[in-house]
């Protein structure tokens, strides 16, 4: 019998947790926070742990969850969708010009990115006036849209339209890498912005009202579930589909407006998207595991089913990889969706210097102020380890290394 690659903690009371986490950290409360889900009476099977797993709001970063008649609205979060897309493009590393400043700030003004709150001012980070082609995109979704506010109007006024094709703040960025045979990719993180987080946010905090109403005692609140076969069940996993939606198309649309910058910037005609991936790290989906139908849970993880392209971003100074599924039963078909962070954002701020930021995005054309510090290099798990924990979750296709990064 192969030797397993995952350790396995038993839950007195609960599911057992499968880790996949050798040779990286785990903080104590990322534990604990899996032991709490791990005890919920509807867990199927077990919970798996990705490496590059750390403490979340509710569930765990890095975290599956597989559920039989519930499902847990903050085991998906409030960036419902959130992910990846990367496009290989026909340009080498020789195309682009020595100075890529250019080029990095034609992509900051094609696509709206940050945030800016201000008295009568518009955020820098939506459209005023969206595009003709943002417009049609969204036609797409309003139909649907339209339908979840007559249930639950308050959702209608959020950033909807203005958020689709715009990257956000955090940990979401827009890169230009470089792979192993020296070609160009590009590759972007985003999710379903305003909206999404409106929606994640409005069906928490239902959740939480419905365990007060029905006297349900948890072990964290923001384990609050819907039992399938009620209406805020329902409601809720149309709700994350639609987002869901948005956020593939968010990060189509920023994709289409970043390829025609760099048409802007380089004259040599070149084709886009050879080969391209979009998949989501947050979000909740019916599939068929040990022979059932369950609700999967990822929070922080990629479906890595076999065959399944996949992307595993490192952070703004490392490297990211476009990966193959391997079909691992035991991990709920899944894998990491990046390195993880091993510094919350505070820590960062107090704990790196703006000369180490620099010394480590040494080679990166990127923002070199103190204002990205919280996403430093030092912030994140390194990412060679947190691959070598999964090496039986997915197999390395290309290996990228970021020449420009953008941040929101």
């Amino acid at each position: 019998m192969a030797e397993t690659t995952y350790e396995v903690q038993n839950v007195e009371g609960g599911m057992p947790i499968k880790m996949w986490t050798r040779g990286v950290p785990v903080e104590d409360e990322a534990r604990a926070q899996l032991v709490r889900a791990a005890k919920m009476p509807f867990i199927f099977k077990h919970v798996a742990a990705m490496p590059d797993v750390h403490v979340g709001i509710g569930a765990t970063v890095g975290s599956v969850i597989p559920t039989r008649g519930a499902v847990i609205p903050a085991a998906v979060g409030v960036d419902i969708g959130c992910g990846m897309m990367a496009a290989r493009t026909s340009l080498m590393a020789h195309d682009l010009p020595d100075n890529l400043e250019g080029i990095r700030s034609a992509i900051e003004q094609a696509v709206p990115h940050g945030r800016s709150v201000g008295r009568g001012k518009r955020d820098h980070g939506s459209w005023g006036n969206p595009p003709a082609a943002i417009v049609e995109a969204w036609a797409g979704l309003a139909v649907r849209f339209a339908q979840i506010c007559d249930k639950h109007p308050r959702l209608k006024n959020t950033n909807n339209l203005t958020h689709l094709g715009t990257l956000g703040t955090g940990n979401h960025f827009i890169e230009l890498c470089l792979d192993q045979d020296a070609r160009v990719w590009v590759m972007l993180h985003s999710g379903s912005r305003g909206v999404g987080n409106a929606i994640g946010s409005f069906f928490i905090e239902l959740a939480k009202q419905d365990m007060r109403k029905w006297h349900i005692n948890l072990p964290d609140e923001d384990l609050a579930y819907f039992p399938e076969g009620t209406d805020h069940f329902d409601d809720y996993v149309e709700a994350v589909g639609w987002a869901q939606d948005f956020a593939a198309l968010n990060r189509r649309m920023m994709m289409a407006n970043v390829i025609s910058a760099l048409r802007g910037q380089i004259a040599k005609p070149f084709d886009a998207e050879l080969e391209a991936v979009n998949c989501h790290h947050n979000y909740v989906t019916r599939e068929n595991h040990f022979g059932e139908n369950v609700l999967v849970t990822r929070k922080g993880a990629v479906r890595a089913a076999k065959g399944v392209l996949g992307i595993i971003p490192g952070s703004m100074g490392a490297k990211s990889f476009i990966v193959r599924g391997l079909g691992n039963a035991e991990s709920f078909d899944s894998c990491s969706h990046g390195a993880g962070r091993v510094m919350s954002r505070t820590a960062a701020k107090r704990l790196v210097s703006l000369a180490d930021h620099i010394a480590d995005t040494a080679g990166v054309e990127c923002r070199k102020d103190v204002g990205v510090i919280d996403e430093t290099p030092r912030a994140y798990k390194p990412i060679e380890a947190v691959m070598a924990a999964q090496a039986d979750l997915v197999e390395i296709v290309h290996t990228l290394k970021q020449v420009v990064c953008v941040k929101g």
